[in-house]
C-alpha cells in the first residue's frame, strides 16, 4: 500500500507538512474510532454476548432494544471499534431518530460516503438515496451500526428491501422490542438483544467513578452510595448524571460533612414519590413517551405510573375501552415503558420511567388540586382535608399510615363530601382511611381501592354501577352483598378479610371475572350461584380452611352441570361447583388432607391451572382430574408421596419443597412438561421418562449390569454430586442415573481405577476400535465406557461441563451426552466415569466405533476405555422394555435429533444464544437447531457455560514463528479434534528451557502461559506422529 503513495515536496512549514501526512497515513489506515465514554463499567460481558451474534450466521442483523440511557449506543460504539476492521466498509449513523424528518438525505449520504470512501456523493431525492444504498450493499462485505432507530421506515429508508452480502453484518439500536417483525419483508433476519441493566456491582462501581473520582465510594459515604444506586435501577445514564451531580473532592475534607448533608437531602427527595427528577435523564426517558401515537396510550402509562405499578395486569380491565387497552399494553412494552413481571403477572416499570410519569402530572400546575393525578400521601391528604374539590383530578391516592407518621397529633378525619366534590374521579386508592359523613353522592367510580376499610358491610352508596373493579382487602367486612346488578364489576378483592363470613348473592355481579378470596379464614358460606358466573376466570380461596370444613353444609348444585365428583362412595354432595369458564382456582393451604376435604365440582370440560401448594395430603384427591389441568402447583405439600399416572395434557408441573416425594409417573411415555420444577425434592428418585436418580445401597446387585456389579463395595462411599437441584439436601453416597436408557455412576477418591478389565484403552480422553468378531451364539448388548477426570485448577468452581460422544462412523450415528449430575473433580484425586450404553442393535461386526470425552476448561481427562458387553442368542430389543413413545436409545429420540443421525442428549440450555454454532462444531454438519427446544426450569443453567467449553489435551499443533535465547515465542497453537472440531486459542509465550531430543521428542516446557493442560507431554502432543 505504501508504494501506492505519491509523493509530496515540502514547500511550506515543516509543520503543516507532517500534519498533511499524518492525516494522509490515518487516513488510508482507516484508524478512525467512534467515541466512547470513559469509564465502560460492566461493557466487557455485554459485547461478549453480541459478539457472539456476530459469528451466527442465521442472523445478519442485531437489534440492542432498551429503555433510554440502558446504554445502548455505548454498546454499539463498543462492537463497532473492536470489529469494524473485519469488513470491507463501515459505517456509524448516530442519532436517526432527532435527524430523520429534517436530515434523510444527510444520513444516506452520511452512510454512502463511509460505505464507498467518496466524500463527493450527491443524492438528489431519498428514493435515489435508498437505490443507491441497496446497490452497495449487495456487492459489499459492510458492518453498518444504525444508531437510535424509532420507525421502520427509517429502517427501510436507510438499508432497502434488496437481499444483502450474506457476510454483512447490521446492528440497530432502538427503544423497540418488536423491531424483528419489520424484516418479515426483508432479506434480513434480526436477533432482538435486550439490554440488562448493570447489577448492584457494577451500578456502585460506574457511580463512583462519577461521583468521588474512585472505584468505590469515599468513606462515609457508602450507605448514602447503596441508596442512591437503588434508585437508578442498574440506569448508566442515571448513575452517571446523578453521580456527577453529587461529586465530592477527595482534596477538601472539610466539606466532607457538608456534602453528605447535601446527599442526605437528594436521597429523601428521590424517595419522595413527587417525580423529582434530574432535567438530563427527564429529557432521555421522555423521548419515549412524547413517541407514543396515541393520547390514550399517553394517559394509560401516566395512570400505571401514578397508581397501578405493582397491580395485577388484570387491573387494566377498568379502561372502558379493553381492545385499545390491550393494544396500548403491547405498545408501552414493546416501547420499554412497562413489564409484566412474569410469575406474579403484575405490572412493573423502571423506577426512573415512573418518576419521569410522575414528573410529567407534575408539570401541569403547582397546585395539586389542579393536577389529572394526586398520589403523593401529603398533597392528598391535603385536597381532601381542604374540601375544596376539583374539575381536573381524575384518579388520587392516600395511604393515612404514612401520614400519621410524620405527626405527633392524629390526623383530623376525613369526609365523604370532600370527595364528592372531585367531579371527574374515576381512579381512587384509600389505604387505612377512616371517612365520615353520607355516602350517597359518593363518586362514580371505576376503581374502588379501600384497604383497611372500618366498614362491617358495604354501603349500598359505594356500589355504584359504573365500578369494574373493587378491592377492599384487609378491612372489617363481615358480609358481601351487592345490592343491585352490578353489570360492569369484573374484579372483586376481599383478600384478608378476616371476619369476613359469607359472600351472598353473586348473581347480581354476572360479569364477574376474578374473585380473590384469600385468608379469609372465617369464610363459611359462598354463594351458591358461584356455578353461574359464566365469565369467572380466576377464583382465589388460599387459606380460606372453614370453607372446606364446613362438611355439614348443604350446599346448592347447579343440576346443568355434568361435573367430576367422584369421591368413591362419598354421598355428600360438594359444596358448590365451578363454572367452566374458570381458568385458574387456588386452594393453597386449605388444610386438605383427603378427598372429603375437596368437596367442589369440576365441570367435564374445564381446563384450567390448579394451586394446592401447602396441603397435607399423602396422595393427590382422586376427584382432582388431571386430564383438566394445564398447570398443577403443588409447593410444599411436605407429606406427598407419590405423582402417578400424569396425563399428557398437563403442561406445567411445579412439586418444590415436597420432600417425601419420592416418585412421578406419567401416562404417555414421552416427557411433555413445558416447565417442571422440583427444587428440595430430597426423596425424589424418578421421574418417569426424564431421570432415575438412586443410591447403590438400594440395587440389588442381580439388577445391575454385569459389569458394574463391582461398585456395590463401594455403596457406602461420598460423592460430590452437582449440576441440578435434584442434589440438593440428598444422601451423598454413590448414585445410579438412568437417563435416555444410559446409566451412568461416579467414584470419587478410588485408588484402585483398575478393578475391571477393559478390551479397549488409551491414556488421553477419547479412543476408537473396530467391532471385533465374535462366536455366532453370541449377540452386542451394549457398551461399557469409563473414564477419568479431575480439576487442573485450585479455584473451586460450582458448575462443570462434561459430555461423552460415541460414534459409529461406520453407520453415521453419533450420540453426545450431557449428564444431569455429575461428580464434582477435585484438583487432588481423580473422579471414574462408569457408565453403560444399550447400542448393541446398532453395532455390527467392523463398525468404526470413536469415544470422546469433552470436559470444561480447568479439568482434565484421560484414561478413556470401554467393552463391549454380549448376551447369548438374541439381543431383546430396548424399545420392547419401554413405555410407547419414551426417548430412550432404541426408543424415539426424535427430538433430540439435531442433524442426521445425530442425537444431542441434553435438556439444558448449555451454549445460550451459541447453541446452533456449537452444534455445528460437536457434529461437524449444519445444523438447523431447534431454537424452541423445551427447557425445564431446574435444568436450565448458566447460558454463558458454553464460554468454558475446551477440548483439554487434543493433539497439538504448534506455530513456531521465533526461536531467541533458548525461548519460543508461540503466537498460535490449533487444538485439532479429527475432522470435526478446532478451536484457536492465543498464547503469547513458552518461557525458556525448551530441550529437545530428536528421537524420543520428549520436551520440557514452561507452561506458566499454558492452563488446562496436564503435562508437557499432552501439549506436545507426543505419541503419535508429530512435526514442530
Amino acid at each position: 500500500m505504501v508504494s501506492n503513495l505519491t509523493g509530496e515536496v515540502l514547500s511550506k512549514y515543516e509543520t503543516d507538512f507532517i500534519e498533511k501526512v499524518v492525516e494522509t497515513v490515518i487516513s488510508k489506515l482507516d484508524l478512525r474510532l467512534v467515541s466512547t465514554p470513559a469509564h465502560l463499567t460492566g461493557m466487557e460481558t455485554r459485547v461478549e454476548d453480541v459478539n457472539s451474534w456476530l459469528k451466527n450466521e442465521q442472523y445478519n442483523a442485531i437489534a440492542i432494544c432498551g429503555m433510554g440511557g440502558i446504554g445502548k449506543t455505548t454498546l454499539a460504539q463498543c462492537i463497532y471499534n473492536s470489529n469494524k476492521h473485519n469488513f470491507e466498509s463501515k459505517s456509524f449513523v448516530e442519532k436517526i431518530g432527532e435527524n430523520y424528518k429534517h436530515g434523510l438525505r444527510r444520513l444516506q449520504k452520511h452512510l454512502l460516503r463511509d460505505v464507498l470512501g467518496n466524500d463527493k456523493i450527491q443524492i438528489s431525492n431519498a428514493l435515489e438515496g435508498t437505490s443507491k444504498i441497496e446497490e452497495v450493499l449487495q456487492t459489499k462485505k459492510v458492518l453498518i451500526v444504525l444508531d437510535d432507530i424509532d420507525d421502520e421506515e427509517e429502517l427501510t429508508t436507510l438499508l432497502g428491501t434488496k437481499a444483502f452480502h450474506t457476510q454483512s453484518k447490521i446492528i440497530i439500536t432502538t427503544r423497540l422490542l418488536d423491531i424483528d417483525s419489520w424484516f418479515v419483508s426483508k432479506s434480513l433476519r434480526c436477533m432482538v438483544h435486550k439490554l440488562k441493566s448493570l447489577d448492584v456491582h457494577e451500578s456502585l462501581e460506574l457511580f463512583s467513578w462519577h461521583a468521588f473520582g474512585s472505584k468505590f465510594p469515599m468513606e462515609g459515604f457508602g450507605e448514602l452510595a447503596q441508596q442512591l444506586v437503588k434508585y437508578c435501577g442498574g440506569n448508566p445514564l442515571a448513575l452517571k448524571v446523578l453521580g456527577s451531580s453529587l461529586y465530592v473532592c477527595n482534596e477538601d475534607p472539610r466539606k466532607k460533612n457538608t456534602m453528605i448533608d447535601i446527599w442526605r437531602d437528594r436521597v429523601n427527595s428521590l424517595n419522595s414519590s413527587k417525580g423529582d427528577l434530574d432535567c438530563k435523564i427527564q429529557d432521555v426517558l421522555r423521548k419515549s413517551f412524547d413517541a407514543l401515537q396515541f393520547e390514550n396510550h399517553k394517559e394509560l402509562f401516566l395512570d400505571i405510573a401514578c397508581f397501578f405499578v405493582g397491580e395485577s395486569k388484570d387491573m387494566l380491565t377498568i379502561w372502558r375501552d379493553d381492545l385499545h387497552v390491550k393494544y396500548g399494553i403491547m405498545t408501552l412494552i414493546s416501547r420499554c415503558l412497562l413489564t409484566i413481571s412474569p410469575y406474579a403477572n403484575e405490572l412493573a416499570m423502571h423506577q426512573l420511567l415512573q418518576d419521569m410519569g410522575r414528573k410529567i402530572v407534575c408539570e401541569e400546575s403547582k397546585d395539586p388540586s389542579k393536577r389529572s393525578r394526586v398520589w403523593h400521601d401529603e398533597e392528598s391528604y391535603c385536597v381532601l382535608r381542604k374540601g375544596d374539590g376539583s374539575n381536573t383530578i381524575e384518579g388520587l391516592a392516600l395511604d393515612m399510615r404514612k401520614i400519621k407518621q410524620g405527626r405527633r397529633s392524629e390526623p383530623l378525619a376525613l369526609k365523604t363530601s370532600s370527595l364528592a366534590k372531585i367531579e371527574k374521579l374515576k381512579l381512587l386508592q384509600l389505604k387505612y382511611v377512616t371517612l365520615t359523613g353520607s355516602y350517597e353522592n359518593f363518586p362514580e367510580l371505576r376503581w374502588l381501592c379501600w384497604h383497611g376499610c372500618p366498614l362491617e358491610t358495604m354501603h349500598p352508596g359505594l356500589l355504584k354501577s359504573s365500578l369494574v373493579a373493587i378491592d377492599m382487602s384487609y378491612g372489617h367486612m363481615e358480609t358481601f352483598e351487592a345490592p343491585t346488578v352490578l353489570n360492569s364489576l369484573k374484579i372483586l378483592n376481599l383478600e384478608g378479610c378476616d371476619e369476613l363470613v359469607s359472600i351472598r348473592k353473586l348473581r347480581r355481579l354476572p360479569n364477574l371475572e376474578t374473585l380473590i378470596l384469600s385468608s379469609c379464614s372465617s369464610l363459611t358460606h359462598l354463594s351458591k350461584y358461584i356455578g353461574y358466573l359464566e365469565s369467572l376466570a380466576l377464583l382465589d380461596l388460599k387459606g380460606c380452611t372453614k370453607l372446606f370444613k364446613a362438611s355439614s353444609n348443604k350446599k346448592y348444585v347447579k343440576p346443568m352441570l355434568k361435573h367430576l365428583w367422584i369421591d368413591r362412595g362419598n354421598s355428600e354432595q360438594p359444596l358448590f361447583s365451578l363454572p367452566c369458564s374458570l381458568k385458574f382456582l387456588h386452594l393453597n393451604d386449605c388444610k386438605i388432607k383427603c378427598n372429603n376435604d375437596v368437596r367442589v365440582s369440576f365441570h367435564v370440560q374445564t381446563f384450567f391451572n390448579m394451586y394446592l401448594g401447602c396441603n397435607i395430603f399423602e396422595f393427590l384427591p382422586s376427584n382432582i382430574n388431571l386430564k383438566m389441568l394445564q398447570t398443577l402447583n403443588l409447593y410444599s405439600c411436605s407429606l406427598l408421596k407419590a405423582l402417578t399416572c400424569i396425563p399428557s395434557t398437563l403442561e406445567e408441573l411445579y412439586i418444590d419443597k415436597c420432600c417425601s416425594l419420592e416418585r412421578v409417573t406419567f401416562q404417555s411415555g414421552r416427557f411433555r412438561l413445558q416447565q417442571f420444577s422440583y427444587k428440595d425434592c430430597s426423596q425424589l428418585s424418578e421421574v418417569q421418562s426424564l431421570f432415575k436418580l438412586v443410591p447403590v445401597a438400594k440395587i440389588d446387585v442381580a439388577d445391575m449390569v454385569q459389569h458394574m456389579q463391582w461398585i456395590k463395595e463401594y455403596e457406602n462411599c461420598e460423592v460430590d454430586l452437582v449440576g441440578d437441584d435434584i442434589t440438593i439436601g440428598r444422601d451423598p453416597q454413590i448414585q445410579m442415573l438412568h437417563e435416555y436408557g444410559i446409566m451412568s455412576t461416579y467414584l470419587q477418591g478410588i485408588k484402585d481405577h483398575n478393578t475391571m478389565t477393559y478390551e479397549h484403552k488409551s491414556p488421553l480422553q477419547s479412543l476408537s476400535f473396530c467391532v471385533p468378531s465374535h462366536h455366532e451364539n453370541k449377540r452386542i448388548q451394549g457398551l461399557h465406557v469409563s473414564c477419568l477426570y479431575r480439576s487442573s485448577r485450585s479455584r473451586d468452581k460450582d458448575m462443570w461441563l462434561l459430555l461423552a460422544k460415541i460414534r459409529n462412523t461406520t453407520q453415521g450415528v453419533t450420540w453426545i451426552y450431557n449428564p444431569m449430575v455429575y461428580c464434582k473433580p477435585r484438583v487432588d484425586e481423580d473422579v471414574v466415569w462408569l457408565s453403560y450404553w444399550p447400542i448393541g442393535n446398532i453395532l455390527d461386526v467392523g463398525d468404526e466405533v470413536i469415544v470422546d470425552i469433552i470436559v470444561d476448561k480447568g479439568a482434565v481427562a484421560r484414561e478413556c476405555r470401554a467393552i463391549l458387553k454380549y448376551v447369548d442368542g438374541e439381543v431383546e430389543n430396548y424399545q420392547t422394555n419401554t413405555m410407547q413413545g419414551e426417548e430412550v436409545i432404541g426408543g424415539d429420540l426424535s427430538q433430540f435429533e439435531v442433524t442426521t443421525k445425530g442425537y444431542y442428549l441434553c435438556r439444558r440450555n448449555l451454549f445460550g444464544s451459541e447453541t446452533s454454532s456449537w452444534l455445528k462444531k460437536l457434529f461437524d454438519d449444519n445444523v438447523d437447531y431447534p431454537v424452541g427446544r423445551m427447557e425445564k426450569n431446574s435444568l436450565v443453567k448458566d447460558v454463558n457455560l458454553y464460554k468454558r467449553l475446551e477440548y483439554s489435551k487434543l493433539p497439538v499443533r504448534f506455530h513456531i514463528l521465533n526461536i531467541e535465547d533458548n525461548s519460543i515465542c508461540i503466537c498460535k497453537i490449533r487444538l485439532s479434534y479429527t475432522s470435526s472440531v478446532s478451536k484457536l486459542l492465543s498464547v503469547f509465550l513458552l518461557e525458556r528451557a525448551l530441550i529437545w531430543h530428536t528421537k524420543s521428542m520428549v520436551a520440557k516446557v514452561a507452561r506458566r502461559s499454558l492452563v488446562g493442560f496436564e503435562s508437557t507431554r499432552e501439549v506436545l502432543g507426543l505419541g503419535g506422529d508429530y512435526s514442530a
